[in-house]
């Protein structure tokens, strides 16, 4: 169910916007182990002459850029698959933007389960639910 805020410095197009949210999707499924039925992916686009790094654009670095905030439950993914999730982004990132400026960044933004959820329902809710529909374990 996570939620995956990206901006990137490029010209918006249909194609593009289709391979960042399919690799987004494929690798949030793959390494943090989130349900692709309920992944939300949405995009902002920004000129590379409105993007500014160092006090220069983008444009002048002749560079490209991205700000990934995925949110998710605290707790449920380990440091190392965190950090294959930023390693694989930048990958598929450079793959689809080119050459990457280095201050280009994602964030794993865990949030408690009690303040996060979709539908009117909290994930704490959906757990506590799920867990007293489980069998007991003998």
């Amino acid at each position: 169910m996570p939620i995956l805020n990206l901006k990137v410095s490029a010209t918006r197009s249909p194609s593009l916007t289709r391979a960042l949210s399919e690799g987004l999707v494929d690798a949030t499924t793959r390494i943090l182990r989130k349900n692709p039925d309920i992944t939300a992916v949405a995009i902002d686009y920004v000129p590379p002459e409105d993007w500014i790094v160092g006090g220069r654009t983008l444009a002048e670095h002749g560079k490209a850029s991205f700000w990934l905030d995925i949110k998710v439950v605290d707790g449920t993914n380990t440091k190392d698959e965190k950090a294959l999730y930023l390693a694989e982004v930048f990958a598929l990132m450079g793959r689809q933007l080119g050459d990457l400026h280095e201050e280009s960044y994602v964030l794993v933004h865990e949030v408690p389960a009690d303040a996060y959820g979709f539908g009117g329902l909290t994930q704490e809710h959906r757990y506590i639910a799920n867990r007293l529909r489980a069998p007991l374990a003998a």
